[in-house]
Parts: C-alpha cells; structure tokens; sequence
C-alpha cells in the first residue's frame, strides 16, 4: 500500500494519525507537566538517576521528552525527532526505570512505546506543520 498518495482515500488515514498524536501527545503531556511542576519546585529532586548523570539532569531530559516533544507531537513538527527522544525515554521508562517491576508497572511506557514506534514509521500524516513545510519547500523548489 503507497501511503503516499495524494487522493481522497487517505483522508481518513491522516484523521486517524491527528487523532492519534493528539491523543497520545495530551496523554504523555499531561506526565510531562507533572514532572515539570517536580522540578519547577524547587527543593530536592528524587528521580531516576540515568546513566549517573544525577537526578536533576535525568528529570530535566524526561521532561524535555514528555512535555516538549509531547506538543511538537501534537503539532506535527519535528514529529520523526521528537519521537526519537519519545522512544528512547519510553525504552528507559518500560525496561530500565521498570525493568524489575511486574508488567502492569510497565505496561503504560510499553503501550506508547509502540504507539510512537507506529507513528516513527507511518509519520505524522497530511494535517501537520511537518506536511506544510515538507510541501511549501517542494512548491518553492520549482
């Protein structure tokens, strides 16, 4: 199947794809704003330390992940990088962060894991600020 074409049948896909990423990224924002008042609010930072690069500088990166490539999700822009930092926070979260834990601890990272390993290979659709670019440089190519 050639997703990448331009007649009306893939309409419904890239409603299902807006409906998805919007989905997905208010759903992880909503994590991501927690951990964001956790380290707006001063005072010690209990959190994961990752790879030893401390507590605060792990939060930090979780919430850069979570909260910040959770809107340019939603939005569609930058979608194939923001869910790189996705996956890779989702991977630590399911199997490291987790890893010891039983599986309905490490079930919520593993669903959006798949759901962003999805969208990594599907892309982000037609209704995103990636197409609007994607499709203004190629107007401009000419």
């Amino acid at each position: 199947m050639n997703y990448n074409t331009s007649n009306s049948s893939s309409i419904p896909r890239d409603i299902v794809l807006l409906a998805v990423r919007v989905f997905v990224g208010f759903a992880m924002l909503s994590h991501g704003f927690l951990k964001l008042q956790m380290l707006l609010a001063g005072g010690k930072i209990e959190f994961f330390d990752f790879m030893g690069l401390g507590p605060q500088i792990s939060l930090i990166l979780t919430v850069f992940a979570e909260f910040v490539c959770s809107i340019l999700l939603i939005l569609g822009l930058f979608t194939r990088v923001s869910l790189g930092f996705l996956i890779f926070t989702m991977i630590i979260a399911g199997f490291v962060v987790h890893g010891a834990d039983p599986f309905e601890k490490r079930e919520m990272a593993l669903v959006y894991l798949s759901v962003y390993l999805l969208l990594m290979v599907i892309g982000a659709g037609k209704i995103s600020v990636d197409h609007m670019i994607e499709r203004r440089k190629r107007a401009s190519d000419w």
